[in-house]
């Protein structure tokens, strides 16, 4: 089981996205936690549509491999979902998933309660508060616990392979994953 899940909503195989997780997996495994990296890439996400059948099943019944991810996020302390930024805002599958997943906690066993972390958006110029925003919002509306940093949770990039250039939002990232992992140490303490 891991204990931190990272969630990307990159459709690229060499993403900057996944480059920036994989930072934030670096960080919470020195301060002793567990992580894996789940993708959405290659999935096809549905919205949800409000069936209430969650309630019943305990899961989500639409069929596209979000349950597996559902499974996963279920048995962790902690979850970082992370979005390219493409047309000043988070990619429609992201928060289709976490729109998902918020309801199938909310009508079933709460499991994204008291669960720390936070999104993080990587994009080329503008947008990323705006993904932000939007992302946040599953925090608190699921009873979670939304996670700083001494910055936004922003990196910028362009090409594949440029999101270490980005001096600032890297160590940015480097502080918030650091602060979950600490939070999520002192809770157990």
């Amino acid at each position: 089981m891991a204990e931190v899940i990272l969630l990307s909503g990159s459709p690229r195989k060499n993403s900057n996205t996944v480059d920036i997780l994989k930072t934030c997996a670096e960080e919470i495994e020195k301060n002793g936690l567990s992580t894996k990296i789940l993708s959405l890439r290659g999935m096809k996400i549905q919205s949800c549509i409000a069936c209430n059948k969650c309630v019943e099943k305990g899961n989500c019944v639409l069929k596209d491999g979000l349950d597996e991810i559902i499974d996963e996020i279920r048995q962790a302390d902690g979850f970082i979902p992370a979005t390219p930024v493409y047309f000043g805002t988070a990619r429609g599958d992201i928060m289709a998933a976490l729109q998902r997943m918020g309801k199938v906690s909310r009508g079933t066993d709460q499991f994204l309660s008291w669960m720390v972390g936070g999104p993080i958006a990587v994009g080329r110029r503008g947008g990323q508060t705006l993904t932000l925003q939007e992302m946040n919002m599953v925090f608190p509306i699921n009873n979670m616990i939304l996670v700083g940093s001494n910055y936004w949770n922003i990196v910028f990039a362009l090409e594949e392979g440029t999101s270490g250039k980005d001096e600032e939002g890297i160590n940015t990232i480097k502080l918030f994953s650091e602060n979950v992992a600490k939070l999520i140490n002192k809770i157990r303490d």
